[in-house]
């Protein structure tokens, strides 16, 4: 098949590259001219473990294209994808400008027939109002259907999520699209979920907002476990046995960030309120993370007596290991409220680096490292805020030389306990 993805973040260029490869046709649209030129040269924007070399294989066979030009790829493309931002509103709504924008353009420029698919996350309700756009704009010979196809990767592990989903989501009216759509998913594993647009549309939030949910769970049994005097990480890897709640998403630490959780729960108690529910249980999640956050500053000035004058290497800036995505990540609260205390910062994160430094240039007394040997350096307290396999493995001897007190509070709970008090340490994880 010939398909276009409109947007080229992490969604759309994975499943674009993921299908480039299974043989199809695949043009990319971007508006960028500088990230268009990168991605036909095998540069790309984002870091994404295999991305790189999927991408470069696909653009030597001449399977992946990428282009500003809607002239170009749409009219001969049967397939035509939505994976554009939605990013929240100040009242926590999505905003789907962009979405809309695309819209119009796609339908100035359809084809025979298309399925323009949102792939993007979206309130129930935007599918309908994207076919209404297309059609105000389209060309009388122009025929089209829509489909809303939510995708479920996660980060760092994008690819594999993409070839093997759990499931593949379909939602559509038209019998048509949804034939054309299920043999284009064909090679790819998972259950086939055929529905409507509005269910497909929902299905997403649901998804998000209940693995949010977990993780909030997680940190409060955390919290509790802690004054209780009980090993929270245990209760947790206990009640994860029970094949009817599961491990996933069942671990305590700083908080929940990342492109997708933030703003879906955000959107749906958005949604909710706007049609009169209050989602009073999703208004407690936001709240539980940001405790889980601003618990570890409040640890930290308990282990350290004051933050005034101290120096903390925070070990991880991304809001989950292989990626070099901030967006919400944890560390982007709890730096500034470290410093806001009278801490200095040493800092580092083996992916997101530069990311990190133009998002927080104006958080004063921060200072990036090029290792995290460097950045332990003269510390009196090592925070750990991201689970890298590079920390996992660090040789907490050379790391104590290094640092001027010997503090660790683990917000990942990586470190072995024997390991730490064996080394002298003095140590906090969270439920620990």
């Amino acid at each position: 098949m010939t398909i276009t993805f409109v947007g080229h973040g992490y969604v759309g260029l994975v499943t674009a590259a993921v299908f480039a490869d299974l043989g199809n046709k695949v043009w990319v649209i971007g508006h960028t001219p500088s990230k268009i030129e990168n991605l036909k040269k095998g540069i790309i924007p984002i870091y994404e473990p295999g991305l790189e070399e999927l991408v470069k294989r696909n653009v030597d066979a001449g399977r992946l294209h990428f282009t500003l030009d809607y002239t170009q790829s749409i009219p001969e493309s049967e397939v035509i994808f939505i994976a554009v931002g939605t990013p929240p509103k100040e009242n926590g709504e999505a905003d789907l400008s962009v979405v809309y924008q695309v819209a119009e353009e796609i339908g100035k420029h359809l084809g025979d027939y298309s399925v323009v698919i949102t792939k993007s996350t979206v309130p129930v309700g935007t599918n309908r109002e994207v076919a209404s756009i297309i059609e105000k704009v389209k060309s009388k010979n122009s025929q089209f259907d829509i489909a809303s196809v939510p995708e479920f990767l996660r980060e760092g592990q994008a690819i594999g999520d993409t070839q093997n989903p759990d499931r593949v989501v379909i939602g559509t009216d038209s019998e048509k699209a949804e034939e054309l759509l299920v043999r284009l998913h064909e090679p790819l594993s998972g259950e086939r979920v055929l529905t409507t647009v509005e269910t497909a549309e929902m299905i997403k939030y649901a998804a998000n907002a209940f693995l949010a949910t977990k993780i909030s769970f997680a940190n409060a049994i955390a919290q509790l476990s802690e004054t209780l005097k009980a090993d929270g990480p245990q209760v947790l890897e206990a009640i994860g046995f029970d094949k009817r709640i599961g491990k996933a998403f069942l671990y305590a630490g700083v908080g929940y960030g990342g492109s997708c959780f933030p703003k879906d729960v955000k959107a749906l108690i958005a949604i909710a309120k706007n049609n009169n529910y209050d989602f009073a249980l999703l208004r407690e999640v936001e709240a539980i993370n940001k405790t889980a956050m601003t618990r570890i500053v409040d640890k930290a000035n308990a282990m350290l007596g004051s933050l005034q004058g101290k120096t903390i290497a925070v070990l991880g800036l991304a809001f989950k290991p292989d990626t070099d995505d901030m967006r919400d990540a944890p560390s982007r609260t709890i730096i500034p409220k470290l410093v806001d205390q009278g801490a200095s910062i040493r800092a580092y994160d083996p992916v997101s680096m530069e990311n990190a430094k133009g998002l927080m240039s104006e958080v004063n007394n921060l200072v990036f490292c090029e290792s995290a040997l460097e950045a332990v350096e003269g510390a009196d307290l090592l925070l750990l805020l991201t689970e890298w396999n590079e920390f996992k493995e660090m040789d907490l001897a050379a790391v104590k030389e290094k640092m001027s007190n010997h503090n660790i509070l683990d917000g990942r709970n990586i470190f072995d306990l024997q390991q730490v008090k064996e080394l002298g340490f003095t140590y906090q994880g969270v439920g620990r």
